[in-house]
């Protein structure tokens, strides 16, 4: 069980660096373009659709990011909680 537990944790780590490096690319002219650009959307945009819907942008930054990648801190960290306390 511990290792279903470091597994689910690294998914969920991996996924915030596969965010911010989407985030990332939208300063760079064409970069979401690339066939990389492109394979983190179809993984990035499904998660990050939710919170665009909730949270407006401020003038022309988009904060809705920001607050997926702390979204998903807490999942690691409640992750953690679950398989350290009850397993």
């Amino acid at each position: 069980m511990e290792l279903l537990g470091t597994i689910i944790i690294f998914a969920i780590q991996g996924y915030s660096f596969a965010l911010i490096a989407y985030i990332l690319m939208s300063w760079f002219p064409g970069a979401r373009e690339s066939s990389i650009g492109q394979f983190l959307a179809k993984i990035c945009e499904p998660f990050l659709e939710p919170f665009r819907k909730i949270i407006p942008p401020i003038g022309m930054i988009d904060i809705s990011p920001i607050v997926a990648i702390i979204v998903l801190n807490l999942a690691v960290d409640g992750a953690i909680t679950l398989f350290t306390r009850f397993l």
